[in-house]
């Protein structure tokens, strides 16, 4: 079909706003031409072609002029019309776990019954046998929340069932909290008297005997027992978890609560040539640090020192520029362990006849008292280090932001850009006040949907007033908040394109069924440049890469992805099925689709 006069006229135009270079003085390295290039520019621009060289963008327009950067060794890709976009920055993942845990006892995310639970993680038992009686088994991606039918509990009964005498921990994918056998329970040394560490829970039956839940820091007295991988593994776990977000079209990525293993991992495949991605640190503070606080920023800095490598380059490499905070749990049932302003609900009334009404559990206290959480921004501020900080309900969001004032207020004029994840529930009342500190939220997209922790974990508890505006990404960015975007994998699949179409339609799967249908809650969403924003430009910001990254202009790095549809033209619910068939970092592929660029 021959395009129409209005059509030539806006293209021409559009090309028109993009920068005119002179002639260029050596060819590209290679060109994409014939296709839309989303650029993530000041004026969200589409163009036609882009060229690159010594990994750096050289020029962003349209086929004619991208001509001339052909040379005899150029690499000229034609697009057939497919898309290009930055490269997807993820502001908030746990990319050594993710790695790691790729090669342990799987439960993948899905939902099954009692029974199917046990049936699973029996069947891992006994494939390794031979690590019977004592050896541990660490099991991952329980997603609690969906356990069938919904609201049955598990406890460490369940796993004492299991045919084995080996200690056994279930870890749920929300990472708050652990189910423990008996056996687990007895090598911690966890009875019925053992008191609630700070920033941590055991829960205990009706009867007052352990539940084998344990919630935050009740469960890291296992990170002494359990034995830990060899660096060795860590180094082949990051090299996974490397490949994985080559393949969803990530460029660049926050570690957003890095062990010294994690540093030390993505380290070594650095020196050895093989990082494919730009790699942030933010290394935690717990809140046990709160009385040594000049010690824990310090020992952030010193990790800083240690591994961070200066100015981002073409080449990708390591920074050290965040610290990372909790200051509560998760607000999902069965844990309710965020920190929140008014209580949780309670079924006054019956199974069958419910009556939920305000009950008297506000969840814990924030992690981090007022005093030592504005010390420690405020120390973190001055050693040029970004606080990170994990906050679930609206009370931690709270707390957070009023230390951020005072932070503000004793560093003025300083760039310290600070992010909140998650913020699942914020008072209406903080909304504005994201813009006016400038502060991130850093959402992870693909919880603003009806499913098992929105609707059946949170409905009710929240009432009917906070449920309808559970993860409030539209409502924020319309008070001016610059939503960041972050997939806390492997806190859920790694799956960015889903996460993204969720943060624009508020809906599930089609294969969720009936019950999940629909939107989530009051909440607008964001639109379908906000999204891609949130993912590109404004995580690039959050992460002090905007400068070099995050957008495709002459001048910065050459981070880019060719996707198979184009995101800004096909139905929003098709942005989940987006494949990505190339991913181009610092001007060097790192994946390819099958078939594609042969």
């Amino acid at each position: 079909m021959r395009p129409t006069l209005p059509t030539l006229l806006a293209t021409l135009l559009l090309l028109a706003t993009l920068p005119v270079l002179a002639a260029p003085d050596a060819p590209a390295d290679l060109i994409y031409r014939n296709g839309r290039v989303y650029t993530a520019n000041a004026r969200d621009e589409v163009a036609e072609s882009i060229a690159i060289r010594a990994g750096r963008i050289v020029y962003v327009g349209g086929d004619a002029g991208a001509a001339a950067y052909a040379g005899a060794a150029t690499r000229s890709v034609d697009l057939g019309g497919r898309s290009v976009m930055p490269g997807l920055i993820d502001g908030h993942m746990h990319p050594l776990e993710g790695g790691t845990s790729l090669l342990k006892c799987n439960l993948n995310y899905e939902a099954m019954t009692v029974p199917q639970f046990q049936a699973r993680i029996q069947a891992c038992l006994d494939a390794t046998r031979p690590q019977e009686p004592d050896g541990w088994l660490e099991v991952v991606f329980w997603f609690q929340q969906s356990m069938l039918p919904s609201g049955v509990s598990t406890s460490s009964a369940t796993l004492d069932a299991l045919r084995t005498t080996r200690p056994v921990i279930v870890r749920s994918s929300f990472g708050h909290t652990v189910l423990a056998n008996t056996k687990a329970l007895a090598l911690a040394k966890i009875t019925r008297a053992t008191p609630d560490p700070l920033g941590g829970h055991i829960a205990h039956d009706s009867a007052g005997e352990l539940s084998g839940i344990l919630e935050d820091a009740a469960f890291e007295v296992f990170d002494k027992l359990v034995p830990k991988p060899t660096p060795e593994q860590d180094i082949a776990a990051a090299r996974a978890a490397l490949a994985a977000i080559a393949k969803q079209g990530v460029t660049s990525f926050l570690d957003a609560d890095a062990p010294a293993e994690s540093m030390a991992a993505f380290s070594a495949v650095e020196k050895s040539g093989h990082l494919t991605a730009r790699a942030h640190f933010a290394p935690p503070i717990a809140p046990t640090e709160a009385e040594h606080l000049k010690a824990a920023v310090t020992r952030v800095v010193a990790f800083r020192g240690r591994y961070d490598q200066g100015p981002i380059v073409a080449t990708p490499r390591l920074t050290v520029r965040n610290a990372k905070l909790f200051l509560d749990g998760v607000i999902a049932g069965p844990s309710f362990t965020g920190a929140m302003l008014e209580p949780y609900h309670v079924n006054a009334g019956t199974e069958a006849a419910p009556n939920w009404q305000p009950g008297t559990s506000r969840g814990p206290d924030v992690y981090f008292p007022a005093a030592p959480l504005k010390e420690a921004l405020i120390g973190l501020g001055r050693a040029g280090i970004d606080p990170h900080m994990h906050v679930d309900g609206d009370g931690a969001v709270r707390a957070a932001l009023d230390a951020i004032e005072s932070m503000r207020k004793a560093l003025p004029g300083k760039d310290i850009r600070p992010g909140l994840a998650h913020c699942e529930i914020v008072a209406p009342s903080d909304y504005g006040r994201f813009a006016a500190l400038k502060v991130f939220p850093v959402l992870s997209l693909q919880w603003g949907k009806p499913a098992t922790d929105t609707v059946d974990g949170l409905r009710d508890p929240m009432g009917p007033e906070r449920a309808g505006i559970l993860e409030p990404s539209g409502l924020l960015a319309a008070k001016g908040a610059t939503i960041a975007f972050g997939s806390d994998w492997p806190v859920d699949a790694l799956d960015e394109w889903f996460a993204l179409k969720v943060g624009v339609t508020r809906s599930n799967a089609p294969d969720a069924g009936p019950k999940y249908a629909g939107r989530l809650g009051a909440d607008p969403g964001l639109t379908r440049l906000q999204a891609l924003r949130a993912a590109t430009i404004v995580a690039a910001r959050e992460l002090h890469e905007d400068d070099v990254t995050g957008s495709l202009e002459s001048g910065k790095l050459a981070d880019l992805i060719v996707l198979d549809h184009d995101p800004l033209k096909i139905p929003a619910e098709d942005i989940a099925a987006i494949k990505v068939l190339e991913t181009v970092v610092g001007g060097r592929v790192v994946y390819d689709a099958p078939g594609f660029g042969k």
